[in-house]
């Protein structure tokens, strides 16, 4: 089994850590493997939501496990957020461990007092002596135009409640392990994809391994300022990183991974020696996580060390539909890049770098 320190490394480590059982693999095909995985080593794992037994398998990610586990394991339920949720929490206090697919984050707010008020305060309530194993996945993220009740990321709703675990994997290595963890553990979790990740590629060990929560990872090492990526604002900031570079700029780009616990500790190091922050994220910056992790480090380094920070997330307005709207309303490599190159001179510089081919976006195979 792969070490769960894995988690920490460098990504040149980790490649070396994995190379006799490298595979590429697909975000989707490692949310699946990890998903057969765990219900082949353990008959308590369930996978149930809107879909999963659909010719189209959510994505893909749900393929071929109703007819390798059967009906009685793998199965579709009604439009009903707050009912299955509530039948979730009872199999995972029933000594189930249920992974429950809503598909589309926006739509937990109509499950939110199971999830907020009984999934995550039940061992607290009972004084330890029940546990909740529920995984629950959500997508997050814009499409082809799905606008405003389809393409919110409604995370940090879920950061702010102790008692729920909030993870958002951006690689195939994460997706696999982050998931295989979350399965595993005695407490709920929410699983956040950015659908756009779906078509991500990358190196996935073949041995079951997983990615325990707490842990940032340092994507690209850097001194003039830090980049802190989250979920699909990962890939932009990796991008954005190679645009500062033709400037002369050496970013440092951090995958914070698990939301919640978060690991302050990596960022504010990492911020303790650039001394500028930005935190990318795929929600509204209004009381976001992006704020939290801002808040995080100037706690961590106030009265030691200075340092100038810029959030960046939705536009303050609801999601739009429209192509050009929407590249007004999200952030990328560009915007990104042009954000930090302010923070690194200490003034506005007024400059947006010129698209290169070889940094666009991957692109989204929808309608889904």
């Amino acid at each position: 089994m792969i070490s769960p320190l894995a988690k920490a490394k460098s990504p040149q480590a980790l490649r070396e850590s994995i190379k006799t059982t490298e595979r590429t693999r697909t975000f989707v095909e490692a949310v699946r493997e990890a998903t057969d995985e765990e219900m082949g080593l353990d008959p308590n794992v369930v996978l149930f939501g809107l879909d999963v037994d659909d010719p189209k398998a959510i994505q893909g990610t749900t393929q071929g496990l109703v007819e390798k586990y059967g009906a009685e394991r793998v199965f579709g339920t009604p439009l009903s957020e707050d009912a299955m949720t509530g039948a979730a929490i009872g199999m995972a206090l029933a000594g189930l461990r249920p992974i429950h697919v809503h598909i589309r984050m926006d739509f937990l707010l109509l499950a939110v007092n199971q999830l907020l008020n009984v999934a995550a305060k039940s061992r607290y309530t009972y004084g330890g002596r029940v546990n909740v194993p529920l995984v629950v996945r959500a997508m997050i993220g814009k499409s082809w135009g799905q606008g405003a009740q389809h393409s919110q990321g409604l995370h940090s709703f879920f950061m702010h409640v102790p008692g729920i675990k909030v993870v958002a994997p951006s690689t195939p290595y994460d997706a696999k392990g982050c998931l295989t963890a979350a399965i595993r553990d005695d407490d709920p979790v929410l699983y956040v994809e950015h659908r756009l990740l779906h078509f991500q590629k990358g190196p996935v060990p073949t041995e079951p391994y997983t990615v325990e929560p707490g842990k940032a990872r340092i994507a690209v090492a850097g001194d003039d300022v830090t980049i802190v990526g989250i979920s699909y604002m990962q890939v932009e900031a990796l991008r954005a990183a190679k645009y500062l570079e033709d400037v002369g700029i050496r970013a440092e780009v951090i995958d914070p991974i698990w939301l919640n616990p978060l690991d302050t500790d990596t960022i504010a190091e990492s911020v303790r020696r650039t001394g500028r922050l930005i935190v990318v994220d795929t929600g509204w910056t209004n009381c976001g996580a992006a704020a939290e992790i801002v808040s995080r480090v100037a706690e961590r380094l106030q009265g030691e060390r200075a340092f100038r920070f810029k959030r960046m997330g939705f536009a303050p307005t609801t999601c739009p539909t429209t192509p050009g709207l929407e590249d007004l309303f999200y952030p990328n490599a560009r915007t990104v890049a042009a954000a930090a190159r302010d923070l690194v001179e200490g003034r506005a510089c007024n400059w947006l770098p010129t698209e290169r081919a070889d940094l666009r976006s991957i692109e989204f195979k929808g309608p889904f």
